[in-house]
């Protein structure tokens, strides 16, 4: 490529973060060059300054960062020394950014339409009328449900998923010269996400719109980039063309990652014996007058990981709702150690809502934005342990330990001053303060980055041995499942398509979408994603 078709170039940029009124370098001195209709895919750990980045190509620091050193400029304009009203024009309308966390990024009180037309008005690309059109043509490409009629939803009223298809379909309104996707498809299935990197490339090639795609799982940048830049805590450790750096890294750091999810714990027989911790029983639940789970049934033993894998919207997160009765059923019960449970949370005990606690999906939206991290996590243990003083600081350093952050440096912090991962990381713990003997993990390790993940899957996998713990396990990712579950429940359009073992689980014969599923795992191979949509198309799927 020439210099001509140079559209972004970073040189030397240094960001810092200011924390305890002290200022930090968290980025120090990347250089970056990204070409028209090229996508750069950027990888490392949390908190290795992968956001910062993809942020700062905008002109844009979050709150509590300033970009301190360097220069940065987007097709010949001095980000750094432009206006911020000549920022605002080209934000939304020639750069574009795809958040991480769909459900804290739209604005709860409209209509997903309103918001997707709200750039392109403003911008002066189209009208109203146009930009709604628009809207449902690229709901259908993203293979939203009802895509003339999704857009008339509210925030609230779609899955995770979804939210998140329709912000990158928001994101491409203006068709912009370039996109910053900051883990577009955590928040996906694999069965969606396949249609979303289909639709993400689609765009890419046929407006030649560049791309920074940030991301920690590798199968996925694999399918993506042309190039990949690999950082660790601020600094670039090697950048190269996606088959060399997939093929021959050369750093040690860049191996390990490429090694990662090695943890396998070894598969637990199937319980027999004993009362079940948890017992889902013939359980229907509805949100208004349309049910969303029909009959569903497992159980859940003491030291048993059940995992609960399905598309978007199949009942995953509502079948955990119900269990902590958050959602009671119209019909069925769940079976607390062989005892019913009010179906409705408010009248269950203290004990009761003590021993059964959930981690959520989107730690942005889960933790109080005000409370610092020693109140978040300490709250479950005072209320529920009765824990005060001396003994509670204890209790919360303790925790801070076991999910590898530093007390002295994280207790006082706001959850503003964390990354993605060490959010999610927080969620863990305060589940753990309550001392409970059943936790829902509901997607707990899809915003972390894999060396974390992995870490944390061991974690878990610790805490079982040594407190008995039952864990339901919520999750996409079936690299999880193989690494930390001994049972599989598969759900799809609320109802349990197939259960058993974990071994049995990968092993053929399946049900038919077991087989999509499985089929749908991205491989490290930059081919994979053609590959799979040139058989499925010759298959008629």
């Amino acid at each position: 490529m020439s210099d001509k078709d140079v559209l972004l170039t970073m040189k030397g940029l240094r960001i810092e973060g200011r924390s305890d009124e002290q200022w930090n370098e968290i980025v120090k001195g990347v250089d970056l060059t990204l070409h028209r209709g090229e996508v750069l895919g950027l990888i490392g750990e949390s908190g290795a300054g992968k956001s910062t980045i993809g942020l700062a190509a905008m002109g844009f620091a979050r709150d509590g960062c300033r970009i301190s050193g360097g220069e940065i400029h987007f097709d010949g304009i001095d980000m750094r020394n432009a206006s911020e009203t000549e920022k605002r024009g080209l934000r939304g309308k020639r750069i574009a950014y795809v958040a991480q966390s769909a459900a804290a990024s739209f604005n709860p009180a409209h209509k997903l339409i309103d918001q997707y037309s709200e750039a392109p008005v403003q911008h002066g690309v189209m009208k109203k009328s146009e930009a709604e059109g628009d809207a449902k043509d690229l709901y259908g490409r993203m293979q939203l449900p009802d895509p003339d009629g999704i857009g008339y939803r509210y925030p609230h009223q779609v899955s995770g998923g979804q939210l998140q298809r329709a912000m990158t379909a928001m994101a491409m309104a203006c068709r912009p010269d370039l996109i910053i996707f900051d883990e577009p498809t955590t928040a996906l299935d694999v069965t969606t996400q396949i249609e979303v990197l289909s639709a993400i490339r689609d765009i890419v090639e046929q407006f030649d719109t560049a791309a920074i795609y940030i991301t920690h799982d590798l199968a996925v940048v694999a399918q993506m980039a042309d190039k990949i830049k690999v950082l660790l805590k601020g600094e670039e450790v090697e950048e190269a063309d996606t088959d060399s750096m997939l093929s021959s890294p050369k750093e040690d750091y860049t191996k390990s990652l490429w090694a990662v999810r090695s943890h396998a714990r070894p598969e637990q027989p199937p319980a027999t014996e004993g009362t079940p911790v948890v017992s889902v029983r013939n359980v229907t639940a509805a949100y208004g007058t349309i049910d969303v789970l029909h009959d569903v049934s497992f159980d859940i033993h003491a030291k048993r990981t059940v995992a609960v894998v399905g598309e978007s919207g199949s009942g995953k997160s509502t079948t955990a709702r119900v269990i902590t009765g958050l959602l009671p059923p119209r019909r069925g019960e769940i079976l607390f150690n062989g005892e019913a449970l009010p179906p409705n949370y408010k009248n269950r005990s203290r004990d009761q809502l003590r021993q059964a606690q959930m981690i959520y999906q989107m730690a942005d939206t889960a933790l109080n934005p005000k409370l610092r991290l020693r109140d978040l996590i300490g709250r479950p243990a005072q209320m529920y342990l009765g824990l005060n003083g001396k003994a509670l600081e204890d209790r919360v350093r303790d925790l801070l330990h076991l999910i590898e952050l530093e007390p002295d440096d994280y207790i006082d912090r706001l959850p503003s001053e964390l990354s993605g991962g060490q959010k999610q990381r927080i969620g863990i713990a305060r589940a753990l303060a309550a001392e409970p003997q059943f936790i829902i993990c509901d997607e707990v390790t899809s915003a972390l980055d894999q060396l974390v993940a992995e870490g944390i899957l061991k974690l878990l996998d610790k805490l079982q041995g040594e407190f008995n713990l039952a864990y339901m396990f919520i999750t996409h990712d079936l690299a999880t499942v193989k690494a930390i579950a001994d049972e599989v429940v598969v759900m799809k359009e609320g109802k349990v398509v197939e259960k058993g073992g974990k071994s049995e689980m990968f092993q053929p014969p399946h049900d038919p979408y077991t087989e999509l599923l499985l089929s749908s795992v991205p491989e490290m191979d930059p081919n994979w994603l053609t590959e799979l949509l040139k058989a499925r198309a010759a298959a008629g799927g």
